[in-house]
């Protein structure tokens, strides 16, 4: 949020690198600029360092204002572009208006959108662009190969350990940040300790919280990384079909509570059958143990560059599938994932092996931590769930996106 203060410097100092004025019209009831025209203006911010559009306020630095009544259409307006109009959609941003005074001292209103410097490079309907001085350019080849090698998940260091822009090292939650650190750490010791866990980083003389931090210790990871959250419905069908929609939730919070929950979610819908033979004889849907195995498997090997899908589990009456956003990481196959290993997000994969979990679960999943980082996570979804159903679960492959699907056993009544 920008104070009065700030965009009055702004305007004092006139258009720049960081700076952009706009002045808005509406003609035939569409607001000018033009769509298209605005989304190249702030893609050019994004793929550069960031920077303001203020609108209401003429090139020659004249505050003329928007009429009151125009403010929460435009904002609305503004957000539309940014989710519908640039790929992969901006998020990265802040959207209010704000009372100024003009010239005269009479107050007017103005918006204005704040655009943090990108993790990714974006396109626009009009293509890629930059900021140069006060003006938009289209990027050239040779300039679009370089922002792509510098913000690609081709970089030496990875994603995970990349920083999240508009962050700080107070958004990262110390109740959360403090299961990475050792006991007994002073306040004033904290943010050495973030650095060399890679939770924070330096960029520029200031600090941010990287990927791994975000998802590890903030509350709602997905105000900073779109759609870092689970997505889990029951049908109780054989097919997506709402008439037979169950239950729905957005499983959100840092990824392992992420995992729990959505571990909570099967459980509840895992249906149980029974027969009295000599004894009482049980039999679940599903294996739990390959349930959380499949679970943190797909939230630490998702691709978190991919922001235009987020990890989505559903069951249906006969199946359970679990879908991850990206392809599979270096040499790694479909036909070799029971042998091969290979991990996207190594810092993430290091943070959840040293979360152990509570009793209940360890007991259920037969294991300490999260993550035990043997390589067995595969092997143990295969061969638990095909001893159960009797068939073997299948992992495919479809436009960078991995689907698991997991086949529910028949009820000892139908045996």
């Amino acid at each position: 949020m920008l104070s009065e203060r700030e965009i009055l410097e702004k305007i004092e100092s006139g258009e720049s690198s960081g700076v952009e004025f706009k002045e808005v019209k509406l003609v035939g009831g569409q607001f000018r600029p033009h769509r298209d025209g605005l989304s190249d203006e702030i893609t050019a911010f994004a793929n550069q360092q960031g920077g303001v559009v203020i609108f209401g306020v003429s090139d020659n630095r004249e505050i003329r204002g928007i009429d009151i009544d125009n403010v929460p259409r435009l904002i609305h307006f503004i957000t539309e572009i940014c989710h519908d109009l640039i790929e992969p959609p901006l998020v990265d941003y802040f959207v209010d208006s704000i009372r100024i005074p003009d010239e005269t001292g009479k107050q007017k209103t103005l918006v204005y959108i704040n655009i943090a410097r990108s993790l990714w490079a974006h396109q626009s309907s009009n293509g890629f662009f930059l900021r140069q001085g006060d003006t938009r350019r289209k990027m050239t080849t040779e300039q679009l190969g370089r922002l792509l090698q510098a913000r690609s998940q081709a970089r030496i260091i990875s994603f995970d350990e990349q920083f999240v822009p508009n962050t700080n090292k107070d958004t990262l939650r110390r109740e959360l940040y403090q299961r990475f650190i050792p006991t007994g750490v002073f306040n004033h010791e904290d943010e050495d300790l973030l650095l060399k866990r890679r939770l924070l980083v330096k960029e520029g003389g200031e600090y941010r919280a990287s990927v791994a931090g975000v998802l590890m210790c903030h509350d709602s990871p997905d105000e900073y990384l779109y759609n870092s959250f689970i997505q889990a419905v029951f049908y109780r069908s054989k097919e997506k079909d709402a008439n037979y929609q169950i239950d729905a939730k957005d499983l959100k919070g840092p990824l392992d509570q992420q995992i729990i929950d959505a571990f909570k979610f099967v459980e509840k819908f895992n249906e149980v059958s029974a027969r009295k033979d000599i004894g009482r004889i049980e039999r679940p849907q599903y294996n739990m143990r390959a349930v959380f195995e499949a679970l943190v498997n797909a939230v630490v090997h998702r691709d978190y560059s991919k922001i235009g899908s987020k990890i989505r589990l559903f069951m249906f009456s006969d199946r359970l599938e679990l879908y991850s956003p990206g392809a599979l990481a270096n040499t790694i196959t479909v036909e070799n994932l029971r042998y091969a290993q290979a991990t996207r997000n190594e810092l993430l994969a290091r943070l959840l092996s040293e979360i152990t979990l509570h009793d209940t679960m360890s007991r259920q999943v037969i294991r300490r931590h999260f993550l035990e980082r043997r390589g067995e996570g595969v092997g143990i979804i295969l061969n638990e769930s095909e001893t159960l159903s009797g068939q073997t679960p299948v992992y495919e492959l479809f436009d960078e996106e991995l689907r698991l699907t997991i086949f529910a056993a028949k009820s000892l009544q139908e045996m």
